[in-house]
């Protein structure tokens, strides 16, 4: 269902959602390239993220979106991009790449659209190297208040799309409370108006205490 509903959006994809999720994607771009190193975008879309980074990393972009992809392909053909190596068609729950493969992977606006998200999550962690980071940026769930009442209500219309506007930081905490081998080390409001939410987690370096 979400696959159809990209193949749709394509056309406009990047004139309607490249300024929505803007102030989101480059929090999310700059944490990495702190990080820097060899970056997995998960969810890469048409490649609106591929100007937020630099040729300190090497990106490597997957979608399950073929329509996406395709465009991305293209821009990537100008050579206006060096630094993304390699964009493949690939489902996020069954990452094609070896343990550890990565310094960094980033999730943008993708864990509360995917059908298992803690399975995602687990493959991000598998793919990461000890010491590297997921990063994701979305719209979290409001727990109070009545911004919470209205997502609520939308939820129940919006499931049939495979949308959660509902999806709280809660269910990312357990899933690193859960998992062994990776520990939470931030949850910031992305400003100014804090709509969107950047976590980040570590793998952990067996036997190594790290400071965030």
């Amino acid at each position: 269902m979400v696959e159809k509903a990209y193949a749709r959006w394509m056309p406009n994809y990047d004139a309607v959602c490249g300024p929505i999720f803007e102030r989101g994607r480059r929090a999310a771009a700059i944490a990495a390239r702190r990080v820097g190193g060899r970056i997995l975008e998960v969810g890469v879309g048409t490649r609106l993220s591929f100007d937020d980074y630099d040729a300190t990393t090497e990106i490597v972009g997957i979608d399950l979106s073929e329509p996406m992809i395709s465009k991305a392909r293209e821009r990537m053909a100008t050579g206006r991009y060096p630094h993304v190596k390699e964009v493949r068609l690939m489902d996020a729950h069954e990452l094609a790449f070896a343990d550890a493969s990565f310094d960094c992977v980033v999730t943008q606006f993708v864990i509360t659209l995917v059908e298992n998200p803690e399975r995602v999550l687990s493959e991000c962690a598998r793919v990461v190297r000890p010491g590297g980071e997921i990063i994701l940026v979305n719209h979290l769930y409001s727990e109070r208040g009545v911004t919470a009442a209205v997502e609520r209500w939308f939820a129940r219309r919006a499931g049939p799309l495979g949308l959660r506007p509902d999806f709280p930081f809660a269910r990312l905490a357990a899933w690193a409370d859960q998992h062994d081998g990776v520990e939470l080390i931030a949850r910031e409001p992305v400003q100014p108006l804090g709509i969107y939410t950047l976590v980040r987690f570590r793998r952990r370096i067996e036997g190594v205490k790290q400071a965030a």
